[in-house]
């Protein structure tokens, strides 16, 4: 199997790469921009390209969200010109009010934010005009290094002791990039072997959390793993805010259906917090063992 990814440096990208690196059934063909034209599909003849999610689109200036929506309807045209299935992972911030329950795949996102809506006019257009296409909606990524990695810049902010702000009130299901990547390649295969199973789904990690709570439990771990390496770490402290003085903003996905489908289950995000960690702890000793080398 043959995979066009787009948005080469991306933190599911970067996963994408370590899992097609460990098997050899996987090919995989990264561009570093979203532009792909009918003529570059009809000479990689991929099995699908795949889109990695635009982090935070509530968080960025419209223009980034506006231009990301153009690279997407781009890449649209030309996979329908070639009958590429296309995968575009979303953002949950496109459910931008949230829902008290667990959000369905069916629930289509109807956000108040104009550019947000530009992009729900895409999905709608993926959706109509192109049959084979998944449209995978994620909690918010984490992993330790890659483009929108979350996880990597918390360990940095902490490290160099400054402070880390977090809303307390927002509650999601933090994803581990490491396990969408799986799922995506999982997923695939069974299409590109004759499942019928396009359309839209939801993947994220199990037990919502917000933000806040999320933070502070990478920093009572990190913490835990340096005093374990005989350290005595200043890291920043983190900081609680408050967006909605009511009732918390709860954007909590239902992964039922990607389950049915292809047999792929949640992963739950401290189980995979803690093995990143692990695995920076790892690449970190080594380099701590040098720098206190005796010449």
């Amino acid at each position: 199997m043959k995979l066009l990814i787009l948005d080469a440096g991306h933190c599911l990208n970067l996963a994408l790469a370590r899992i097609a690196h460990r098997r050899s059934d996987t090919e995989l063909v990264i561009e570093p921009g979203l532009s792909v034209s009918a003529q570059q599909l009809r000479d990689l003849a991929p099995d699908a390209v795949i889109i990695p999610p635009l982090a935070g689109p509530m968080d960025i200036e419209p223009a980034a969200v506006i231009a990301h929506g153009e690279g997407v309807d781009d890449c649209l045209t030309a996979c329908r010109e070639t009958a590429t299935p296309l995968v575009w992972c979303v953002s949950d911030q496109l459910y931008q009010d949230g829902f008290d329950a667990p959000i369905d795949e069916h629930v289509i996102p109807a956000p108040r934010d104009e550019s947000l809506r530009r992009l729900i006019a895409i999905g709608d257009r993926v959706r109509s005009g192109h049959p084979h296409h998944l449209i995978v909606r994620l909690g918010p990524l984490f992993a330790l290094e890659g483009s929108h990695a979350w996880l990597g810049g918390l360990i940095d902010s902490l490290m160099a002791g400054d402070a880390v702000r977090a809303a307390q009130d927002v509650i999601f299901c933090p994803t581990s990039a490491d396990a969408v990547a799986m799922a995506l390649v999982g997923m695939l295969h069974q299409l590109v072997c004759g499942s019928q199973a396009w359309g839209a789904y939801h993947l994220a990690g199990t037990e919502p959390v917000s933000a806040y709570t999320f933070a502070s439990m990478v920093r009572t771990q990190l913490s835990t793993r340096l005093e374990g390496l005989g350290e005595q770490p200043y890291l920043g402290e983190v900081k609680a805010l408050k967006h909605h003085h009511d009732q918390p903003l709860r954007r909590v996905l239902n992964c039922r259906r990607v389950l049915e489908a292809f047999g792929v289950h949640q992963r739950p995000w401290r189980l995979e917090v803690g093995r990143m960690l692990d695995e920076w702890v790892q690449v970190r000793a080594p380099v701590q063992d040098e720098g206190n080398a005796q010449p």
